[in-house]
């Protein structure tokens, strides 16, 4: 069990709560008619399925019952940011292979997931992507 920060409750509740929802940040045709087949049924079923750093949609089940985005490493499962809908995220792939780091992030400790700034965990992810 690990515990998973809502950045709505604002509080960490346990990975049960919680269902993911599919790929983050995917933009919708500005005009679905004009859409070939091709480019529509891309948008509706082709997702990415990265190995690293990869955005994702979480939905609250158990608690407030609201989406939200998580930031996390499909390699190790590491939660590395939680973040509300409409929001950009502070952590992305380019940001780790470039230094830039901003923000808390969430890693793995005692056989739980918590909050916190974490520059080992950060040199992980460096070191699986080099």
């Amino acid at each position: 069990m690990f515990l998973i920060y809502c950045p709505y409750c604002e509080e960490h509740r346990e990975e049960e709560e919680f269902r993911p929802k599919g790929q983050a940040h995917i933009v919708r045709p500005k005009d679905p008619e004009a859409c070939s087949d091709e480019e529509w049924g891309d948008y509706l079923f082709f997702r990415d399925n990265p190995r690293g750093i990869h955005h994702e949609m979480w939905v609250h089940a158990v608690g407030c019952r609201k989406f939200f985005n998580v930031t996390r490493n499909t390699v190790t499962y590491e939660i590395l940011e939680t973040y509300k809908m409409g929001e950009r995220p502070r952590i992305t792939a380019e940001s780790l292979a470039s230094g830039e780091i901003q923000g808390n992030v969430q890693v793995a400790g005692g056989g739980q997931q918590t909050v916190g700034a974490s520059n080992a965990a950060v040199e992980a992810v460096k070191g699986e992507q080099a």
